[in-house]
């Protein structure tokens, strides 16, 4: 059922495709991500913009 509600999605979208500058801002949006990412990743990230505590909430056990 579910491929059936992403084929009617992908029906409007090529009836009604969105306009330039909404491509352009999510291609943006994702080409900067990939740069962060990208930067993490080969170490070049600062230290400065690193957390001193990992994500999540971590209780200590008595």
């Amino acid at each position: 059922m579910n491929n059936l509600i992403w084929l009617i999605r992908a029906s409007r979208w090529a009836r009604n495709p969105p306009k330039a500058r909404t491509v352009k801002l999510v291609l943006a949006v994702i080409a900067l991500g990939l740069l962060l990412a990208g930067l993490e990743h080969f170490g070049f990230w600062p230290d400065w913009a690193t957390m001193d505590r990992p994500r999540g909430l971590h209780l200590q056990r008595p």
